[in-house]
């Protein structure tokens, strides 16, 4: 019983540590150029979010089950095929299924392969963890980037087009704030963001 306990606690604060204590965007500062990117429509940001986290969530466990044979000095570039690998699944399923947002997104898709998330997850737990450790650290940093990311889009999609999910809630005469649908807009929200949750939070970076 103490060591399902145990097993459980783990899990909990691996989950914990990825969507709250060690958010991706939030306390990190990782992927913020695809942050403000894919924000403006709340499906593009759920579409990435997913991307993420299934890109992190498989190459996390590949890396765990292959760690052991993978010579120190080549361990960046085997990581880099690895995720570029599961990338270019992602980017075919969207291609073939949801055409209008794998537009959308561009190549915001393929540089997931180059989101420090990722790569930061597959170096920093993933080489020194076990399989079934590793695919709840993926989903927890996913799920971390993926709240960000809707909760930062429902607000720019709101000003800038007055709907969510391209469903109006916004009255005919509401005044589209323009800059809300460009990169400026996405920074600003996303500063007053993590702002917010920081204060929240009480977490503050103590000066070197």
């Amino acid at each position: 019983m103490r060591l399902i306990r145990l097993k459980y606690t783990k899990w909990y604060n691996i989950l914990k540590d990825g969507i709250h204590k060690n958010n991706p965007i939030v306390v990190a500062v990782l992927g913020i150029c695809s942050a403000l990117a894919v924000t403006n429509k709340v499906e593009n940001a759920i579409a990435m979010g997913l991307g993420v986290t299934f890109v992190v969530m498989a190459s996390s466990a590949t890396v765990s089950l292959v760690r052991n044979f993978i010579p120190s000095k080549v361990r960046m570039v085997t990581y880099m095929v690895i995720i570029s690998t599961f990338v270019i699944l992602v980017q075919m399923f969207l291609e073939a299924f949801f055409p209008s947002i794998a537009s959308a997104l561009g190549a915001y898709v393929g540089l997931i392969i180059t989101n420090c998330i990722v790569m930061g997850r597959a170096e920093a737990f993933a080489a020194k963890n076990p399989v079934r450790y590793t695919l709840v650290d993926g989903f927890a940093s996913g799920m971390g980037y993926t709240f960000i990311l809707i909760t930062v889009s429902i607000v720019r999609e709101i000003l800038a087009f007055g709907s969510i999910l391209n469903f109006r809630i916004m009255p005919a005469t509401w005044p589209n704030w323009v800059v809300m649908a460009m990169a400026p807009g996405g920074f600003f929200v996303l500063g007053l963001l993590i702002w917010g949750i920081r204060e929240w939070s009480k977490f503050y970076e103590e000066a070197v």
